[in-house]
């Protein structure tokens, strides 16, 4: 897969809707402040020309009444908004779910220039560390509402952070002399934000936090980097009896996982695995092609060849074409070549032929890693899932960029060869309800590093592969006290579905 803004490639053709009124392909690009000179991302020339803010919003508005997904459901919306990106932030459904989330939780918007930098590059700025905010209750707010309760997931390999022992449970408790668990003021918020979540390389901020279990607490100035994400950090084989049973950490469907992934699932087959326990708990998507790769070297040719990984579909004013590129709808197969993000295209890839595979989950396993499970149990494949309910998001997006600013708005959901993807309040393991996966609800276990296989999740997945067994579950009386799974606080542009024209 290849990035290209979908605006600069349609922006050249010219049509009318089924109305007779402009489109948007003839709408976009008329700006109130134009861009001038080469785009460095596509080296051509920007598109813009010189129009209003109205403009602006025209083509947004004509633009999602096509595209939108639930364009029906988008209510009118204010012209008069003070900018664009106000009046996207408006043009979706704000319908609810059964569990009572927003339908629509991914709808957001970069400047083009820095979403380039990340599309391109895999990198971002800040500690290397990904946090997650627990929430002290199951109907709380665990990220801006005191109490907060913010733990280390995981580090970036040589990261500041993991360079600075600031380990996986850690609890932050202060930023910059700022109360992280009580503060509740403009200003302090806004101190809390600017350290947390640094906005480039080489700021300085001071953090006091607590190692996990203890009462032992560090002050450390942290300076913020340049971060280059390592998609897959951990591969290796665990021992069990005369087995040899492979263990995989997959953070990002970022297309450097490509290549990853390859040299992942050929350590894994020359040390002959007979299982197979993929561990997403912090994954929260990206690249489908990538989602469909992996499907197909964890189950094979056997099992994959000629079938559907994962169907789009649009909404109801395009059944059989896809509105973007014009092409008739034709499934997502199970890629067994490479696509050419990190490994040569066409380049045969591995498989391990497993007819199951353990799935480690938690609520930032979302969007191209929820395709992963629904895809291998649409061919029959056995998903075992150890963990917490995914984050619902069966959906996905074409990019597009207009005046400087590109834009993510969902315009198709996925579905699997058995025409299922009616997910969006997540899989659940053990659930009894439609398309849910075997397994078991296992709480995240700070206690341990990830991949350790004492960790709860891994340990967990380990038992089950020899009987089909659960840990024990608390008592009713206890069960109020289960931890609740932490909201995981990644970047809008790691948690997606995205497809390339």
């Amino acid at each position: 897969m290849r990035w290209i803004p979908i605006a600069a490639v349609v922006l050249v053709l010219t049509s009318c809707g089924s109305d007779g009124q402009p489109s948007w392909r003839d709408l976009g690009a008329k700006c109130a402040t134009p861009r001038t000179g080469i785009d460095p991302f596509t080296n051509r020339p920007y598109p813009d020309r010189q129009g209003t803010l109205d403009d602006e919003k025209k083509w947004l508005r004509v633009w999602t009444d096509d595209l939108y997904l639930w364009y029906d459901e988008v209510p009118a919306v204010d012209p008069a908004l003070p900018t664009a990106t106000d009046y996207f932030d408006q043009l979706k459904t704000f319908a609810i779910t059964s569990s009572g989330k927003f339908k629509d939780r991914f709808h957001f918007w970069y400047p083009t220039d820095y979403w380039e930098k990340l599309s391109t590059s895999g990198t971002d700025v800040g500690y290397g560390t990904t946090l997650i905010a627990v929430p002290p209750c199951s109907t709380c707010d665990p990220s801006t509402k005191p109490p907060r309760e913010y733990r280390v997931g995981y580090n970036e390999p040589n990261s500041p952070a993991a360079l600075a022992g600031m380990n996986r449970g850690a609890r932050i408790l202060w930023v910059d002399d700022v109360d992280l668990v009580n503060a509740s003021d403009k200003t302090s918020l806004g101190i809390l934000n600017a350290g947390l979540f640094p906005a480039k390389a080489g700021e300085q901020h001071k953090f006091v936090f607590e190692d996990f279990g203890t009462n032992v607490q560090h002050t450390m100035t942290l300076t913020s980097a340049s971060i280059t994400i390592a998609p897959v950090p951990d591969v290796h084989t665990i021992t069990v009896g005369s087995d040899k049973v492979g263990y995989m950490l997959f953070n990002d469907h970022l297309a450097t996982a490509e290549k990853a992934l390859v040299d992942a699932i050929n350590q894994l087959k020359a040390e002959g695995v007979k299982d197979l326990i993929l561990d997403v708990r912090y994954n929260g998507g990206g690249y489908l092609d990538i989602a469909s790769e992996l499907a197909y070297m964890i189950a094979g040719p056997n099992a994959t060849s000629g079938r559907t990984f994962e169907r789009l579909i649009f909404n109801s004013k395009h059944p059989s074409t896809d509105p973007v590129t014009d092409r008739a709808l034709a499934p997502t197969p199970f890629y067994p070549q490479g696509s050419g993000l990190s490994v040569p295209r066409g380049t045969p890839l591995p498989s391990l032929d497993l007819s199951r595979v353990f799935v480690l989950t938690g609520s930032g396993t979302c969007s191209a890693s929820e395709s992963i499970l629904n895809g291998l149990q649409g061919v029959n494949i056995q998903v075992i899932q150890i963990g917490r309910t995914t984050c619902g998001k069966p959906y996905g997006f074409y990019t597009f960029d207009n005046c400087g600013t590109t834009y993510f708005s969902i315009q198709f959901k996925g579905v699997n060869a058995m025409g299922f993807g009616d997910y969006p309040d997540g899989f659940t393991p053990g659930a009894a309800t439609p398309g849910s996966f075997a397994g078991c609800v296992v709480v995240d276990d700070f206690a341990h590093a990830l991949g350790d296989a004492a960790e709860g999740r891994l340990a967990a997945a380990l038992v089950y592969r020899n009987s089909p067994t659960c840990p024990a579950q608390p008592t009713r009386a206890l069960r109020a006290a289960l931890p609740q799974e932490g909201v995981v606080l990644k970047s809008p542009w790691r948690q997606n579905r995205i497809v390339q024209p």
